[in-house]
């Protein structure tokens, strides 16, 4: 699903709590309207809504009680600086990834335990603090990435488009060579980027080279 879809759904207070209590336990619609001190009614209405977005699943016991659990793992990462803006929405990576192909990532981790409890039970508890570490790192390079954007922007023509100048500069660093790649990195119109490519070509910061657009040596 759409990730600006996603923030919609979970901008709701009451769906998110009914998240938090899916998230300890399957549930059924009474314990639900309990908890959160809703009609049934309303709290039917908030399911459909998660059902319809595929994050609730339901399924039937013996007693023929319905229970909704959550249907799959999802992290949904929203990043605003006075740079950018942007949501996205990441699901599990197959087991068959090899961590060892993120050639800027290195871990000091074994992965898959045997089954024992004990074993099972440290390689959770090693993962979450994995899990906090990267989110540390992650917020340091959200920062170098907004200072960075600064100093080069500060660097550049003050027009008012600084900062769009300074991302097609990253493009072109990261291998655009023509203006609808560096359109579709950008998120711009094609004319746009070729304007943008002609300042800073006129500036002595880009060039035409047979291969395409690159940064001037």
């Amino acid at each position: 699903m759409d990730s600006g879809a996603l923030l919609d759904i979970l901008g709701n207070e009451n769906r998110r709590r009914i998240l938090r209590l899916l998230s300890r336990k399957p549930c059924y619609v009474t314990e639900i309207s309990d908890y959160l001190g809703v009609s049934p009614k309303a709290v039917i209405d908030h399911l459909r809504r998660l059902e319809d977005a595929g994050l609730v699943e339901s399924h039937v016991d013996d007693q023929r009680r319905k229970y909704f659990h959550i249907a799959r793992n999802l992290r949904l990462e929203v990043t605003l600086s006075p740079y950018s803006f942007g949501a996205k929405s990441a699901y599990p990576a197959s087991r068959s990834l090899d961590i060892e192909q993120c050639s800027h990532l290195s871990l000091d981790f074994s992965v898959g335990a045997d089954g024992d409890v004990s074993d099972l039970a440290g390689e959770l508890d090693a993962l979450r603090d994995l899990e906090r570490e990267l989110s540390l790192a992650q917020r340091w390079v959200q920062g170098r990435v907004a200072d960075v954007q600064e100093e080069l922007a500060d660097s550049l023509v003050a027009d008012g488009n600084e900062r769009l100048y300074a991302d097609v500069l990253s493009a072109l660093a990261g291998g655009a060579d023509g203006p609808s790649d560096v359109a579709d990195a950008v998120d711009a119109p094609v004319d746009v980027a070729e304007r943008v490519l002609r300042t800073l070509s006129e500036d002595g910061l880009v060039e035409r080279t047979r291969d395409g657009w690159q940064i001037a040596d």
